[in-house]
C-alpha cells in the first residue's frame, strides 16, 4: 500500500529507498579498468533498486569532511599522501575516473531524473546518517544503503540495511550476527578502539578484533572505558590503552559516530536543503 505524505499528500511509488555510496560503488569499475561506466553504473543501480523492491533512488556524492578536519587535521591525511605518490599516468587515470563520474552523476539528474545530492566539506556519509536519522519524517519504509564501506553499518536497524557491491553480501538486522561478534549498538565502541585506518583515525595499540571485544564484554561502551581510565594491569594492550586515554577515545566517537548528530556534519542549511529535497522527490509519483 502506499504511503501518503501528510505534507505533501502524494504517494511515494513504495515506502523503500535506495541510497547509492556514489564514489564509492564507482571504485568498482576503475579497479576493473573500466574508465567510461556511465551505462552500467545506472544500470546496475537501476538493478539494485528492483531487487530490493524501492521506488527511488538518491545518489550521493562525496564533498571531504571540514567538520572532521577541523576536529582532527590529520583525518584521511593519508591519502593525499598515496596522491602524491602517485606516477603521471595514475594521476591521468585518476581524472578520468573522475571526469567520468561527473559525467555518470549529470546523467543521472538530468537524463534519468535521479536524484543526486553532494555539498562541498560534506561526506556522503553524514548525508546518508541525516536520511536515515530522518526516515520516518520522510514517510519512507525501509532504506537500502549500496556500499562497500562498514562504517555505513553503524546506520543500520529492522529498517535500514546495507548491500555491499565488492563481497555482494547484504548486512541486515537479522544477519547482523553473521558479520559481527557483537551487538549493533556496540560497533561504535568497537570502531573507536580499533581505529580507522582507511580514514588516519588512530586506534589503541594492540587492541585488534578479539581484544577490543574482550574489552566490550568486560568493561561496557565506549563511555565506561574512557570513565574508567587508567586501569590497572600489566598487560601491553592495557597500558596502551591508558596512553591512548579517555580524550582520545572521545575523540574518536566525534568522528566516527555517524548517529551523532548528523547536522552537526552536514551543517543546518544543507540539512534543510537534503530534508525539501528527499521530501519533494520521493512524494512524486513518477510509475
Amino acid at each position: 500500500m502506499a504511503i501518503q505524505f501528510t505534507d505533501h499528500g502524494k504517494p511515494i511509488p513504495n515506502g523503500n529507498l535506495l541510497v547509492v555510496d556514489g564514489l564509492n560503488i564507482a571504485f568498482r569499475w576503475k579497479h576493473a579498468g573500466n574508465l567510461a561506466f556511465c551505462e552500467e553504473y545506472i544500470r546496475t543501480i537501476k538493478s539494485l533498486a528492483k531487487s530490493y523492491d524501492c521506488g527511488e533512488i538518491v545518489v550521493l556524492g562525496d564533498g571531504g569532511s571540514d567538520y572532521r578536519k577541523e576536529l582532527y587535521p590529520e583525518y584521511k591525511a593519508n591519502r593525499k599522501e598515496r596522491f602524491a605518490e602517485q606516477t603521471k599516468e595514475e594521476e591521468e587515470l585518476f581524472i578520468e575516473f573522475i571526469t567520468e563520474l561527473e559525467h555518470t552523476m549529470k546523467t543521472l539528474r538530468e537524463r534519468e531524473n535521479i536524484l543526486t545530492l553532494k555539498y562541498k566539506g560534506v561526506e556522503a556519509d553524514d548525508i546518508a546518517a541525516f536520511i536515515c536519522e530522518n526516515r520516518e519524517n520522510m514517510g519512507l519504509n525501509h532504506i537500502w544503503l549500496i556500499s562497500s564501506d562498514k562504517d555505513w553499518d553503524l546506520l543500520i536497524d529492522e529498517n535500514i540495511s546495507r548491500f555491499s557491491t565488492v563481497t555482494r553480501k547484504e548486512t541486515t538486522l537479522d544477519n547482523w550476527d553473521e558479520h559481527y561478534d557483537f551487538d549493533p549498538e556496540q560497533y561504535i565502541t568497537f570502531k573507536c578502539l580499533t581505529g580507522d585506518k582507511g580514514d588516519n583515525v588512530p586506534g589503541v595499540n594492540g587492541v585488534g578484533p578479539k581484544r577490543a571485544v574482550t574489552l566490550m564484554q568486560n568493561m561496557g561502551d565506549i563511555f565506561d572505558i574512557a570513565n574508567a581510565l587508567p586501569i590497572h594491569g600489566k598487560y601491553k594492550y592495557i597500558e596502551s590503552l591508558n596512553e591512548f586515554g579517555s580524550d582520545q577515545l572521545l575523540l574518536n566517537v566525534e568522528l566516527m559516530d555517524l548517529k551523532l548528530d548528523p547536522v552537526a556534519h552536514i551543517g543546518q542549511e544543507n540539512a534543510r536543503e537534503i530534508l525539501e529535497k528527499v521530501e519533494n522527490y520521493v512524494s512524486e509519483d513518477r510509475l
